[in-house]
């Protein structure tokens, strides 16, 4: 997923670091953009499954059994868009 607040020169950056540690330590290493869809959908998971959770309500199950998944948030700015709930519910969906 695109994070705006993380530009292409950031993440190219990271990146490099990245294949640095890979060189230093002679084992491979999972791609950053890999590894932020796997803890993201780890974190909304635990958050489905909890009901106590505050969030566990932004979770809303689709009615539709064709295409199953999540109801996605309304935003209207790109600064909500971008954050972790809307990103969440479109991994999931």
């Amino acid at each position: 997923m695109e994070n705006r607040y993380c530009t292409e020169r950031d993440r190219q950056r990271l990146q490099r670091v990245v294949q640095s540690a890979q060189r230093v330590t002679g084992g491979a290493l999972p791609n950053l953009r890999d590894l932020y869809t796997v803890r993201c959908t780890t974190k909304a998971n635990k958050i489905i499954a909890d009901p106590s959770h505050p969030s566990h309500g932004l979770f809303i199950k689709k009615l539709s059994k064709r295409k199953p998944g999540y109801v996605s948030i309304a935003a209207k700015t790109n600064r909500l868009k971008d954050s972790f709930y809307p990103q969440a519910i479109r991994m999931l969906s």
